[in-house]
């Protein structure tokens, strides 16, 4: 951890809200954009991400520097999301789709190219709500560790930390997710066909 993320974390401890924006102004974008793709919604979105700095300025004494400071943040960020779908029952999350902000405002979300995944298929055979509806299809715990790494990009260590688990359940679980995401797709082309 570098210096000035410590002298801020130290400083944000102790109450100072402006060392807390500082300390958070590099997260708070990659916050929202996990709430969003968790949640499928801007207002939603934007709560839910709004409610875990909250959490994360409150609990800032418990941050025992173990792990990094972004990597304990979004884990609370992924936990809220998780209780703020239960609390409102959501069921959806999208990888790819264009998403209407209002205003003639737009922007367009894309599963990242990786030939780990089952985007090359995707691409190939399926069209966009198709393959909304094959995530939606997938268990939650599938759909956030998809989110985590193929489309937000953090490592291993870091999906383990977030979601409090080791590194070899995060690449089963990865790995699981894709294969069920891929046989939803290739189950839903022979429906089609």
């Amino acid at each position: 951890m570098q210096s000035n993320e410590l002298s801020l974390i130290e400083r944000s401890r102790q109450g100072d809200v402006d060392a807390f924006e500082e300390l958070i102004k590099d997260y708070k974008k990659i916050a929202y954009n996990i709430a969003l793709r968790v949640l499928r919604n801007v207002e939603d979105a934007e709560d839910a991400s709004q409610e875990a700095l909250i959490k994360v300025f409150k609990n800032i004494q418990n941050f025992n520097m173990q792990s990094t400071f972004k990597v304990w943040m979004y884990r609370i960020v992924v936990n809220t999301c998780i209780d703020f779908k239960r609390k409102k029952n959501l069921n959806v999350v999208s990888i790819d789709e264009t998403i209407d902000l209002g205003g003639s405002v737009q922007i367009h979300r894309e599963i990242a190219d990786d030939s780990n995944n089952p985007d090359i298929l995707i691409e190939k055979h399926f069209d966009n709500k198709l393959i909304n509806d094959a995530v939606n299809k997938l268990e939650d715990d599938y759909k956030t560790i998809i989110i985590l790494r193929d489309i937000q990009g953090f490592s291993y260590s870091e999906i383990s930390e977030i979601l409090t688990c080791n590194m070899g359940t995060v690449k089963s679980r990865l790995n699981r997710a894709r294969k069920n995401l891929k046989e939803i797709l290739e189950n839903e082309l022979r429906i089609q066909c």
